[in-house]
């Protein structure tokens, strides 16, 4: 198609598929652990009181006291070889396999944005859509519906796109908990578990 005048070249015709999970802070310091559930508290998806009633407590007491007790639940699990909670390790992995799936199909791109903290929604669909994406899949990774999972990362994302003057063609995964390839996959990782016992 013909661009307006003026309008500089967009690569485009590739499908970006966008994991998302929860978030994770950066690291397990006080400062890290706060930033992380400031954002991740002040959802109103995840807390549903008004505002003037939960942010006294929350910026009055919890986080006051909550980041050095979470910071050092934390570092009983980081994931110290790569400097990450498990959890980014995990969907890094996950992310690094669905593209390595993808790796015969140029015109399939995968990144990872995480609901709160990083790397963000809004980032990840920045970098699909500077490799050419103008098609994204959102795919949060919960298998089942929840407004303070599902919703708010698809809030995220819509907050997102709302930014953009250009925007790409957007579709979410619905629910798939009763997927016969996900009840597989979960029977199969519970007898590699039991295997290892």
């Amino acid at each position: 198609p013909t661009l307006p005048a003026g309008r500089p070249p967009i690569a485009a015709g590739r499908v970006g598929i966008l994991l998302s999970n929860l978030g994770t802070p950066d690291a397990t310091d006080y400062g890290s652990v706060r930033r992380y559930l400031a954002e991740f508290l002040s959802d109103a998806r995840v807390i549903e009181l008004p505002k003037w009633k939960w942010y006294p407590i929350l910026y009055g007491i919890v986080l006051n006291t909550r980041p050095q007790k979470t910071g050092a639940n934390y570092r009983t699990i980081w994931n110290t070889e790569k400097d990450e909670s498990p959890m980014r390790t995990i969907c890094n992995a996950q992310t690094a396999a669905l593209a390595a799936a993808f790796a015969g199909e140029p015109r399939v791109a995968v990144e990872l944005g995480m609901r709160y903290g990083n790397p963000s929604i809004e980032s990840a669909l920045g970098r699909l859509l500077a490799q050419g994406c103008d098609r994204i899949v959102f795919f949060p990774l919960y298998p089942q519906y929840s407004a303070t999972t599902t919703a708010t990362a698809n809030d995220q994302l819509f907050r997102a796109l709302m930014k953009l003057r250009h925007q790409p063609a957007v579709r979410t995964v619905p629910v798939y908990y009763d997927e016969p390839a996900y009840i597989e996959a979960l029977a199969g990782s519970i007898e590699d578990h039991l295997a290892t016992l």
